[in-house]
């Protein structure tokens, strides 16, 4: 299985591949608590809590890293010269409200996810 690069400028804190932690969507009422966030607040051992916090973070960077890979893709599938509907990178930027310079990286960092496309299988 081939791993997915890093998207630019982002820190290689964690190893890869962890299984993260299950993101559970937090109950309407939880969301109006601005003190409650999936529970941790009703943790009282701290190992369990550190344990917890700890797979909710790794879940997220996990989730962000993800992400960021479909946002590089699809920057570069917009700024395709073959394609007819092509943008240019300040109408990218403006819509993903980034700078232009980080708009060619994360152009090039998609077209280099698209060359190896199993990256995101």
């Amino acid at each position: 299985m081939c791993e997915p690069k890093q998207a630019p400028g982002a820190q290689d804190s964690a190893p890869r591949r962890l299984k993260p932690a299950q993101l559970l969507f937090e109950p309407p009422e939880a969301l109006a608590d601005p003190e409650h966030f999936f529970d941790l607040e009703s943790i009282e051992d701290p190992r369990e809590l550190l344990a917890r916090s700890t797979e909710l973070a790794l879940a997220f960077r996990a989730a962000a890293d993800r992400a960021t890979e479909f946002q590089a893709v699809a920057a570069a599938q917009l700024a395709d010269p073959r394609r007819f509907d092509r943008l240019p990178t300040a109408v990218i930027a403006a819509r993903a409200e980034w700078s232009e310079d980080y708009t060619r990286k994360m152009v090039e960092f998609g077209q280099e996810l698209l060359r190896g496309s199993s990256a995101l299988d």
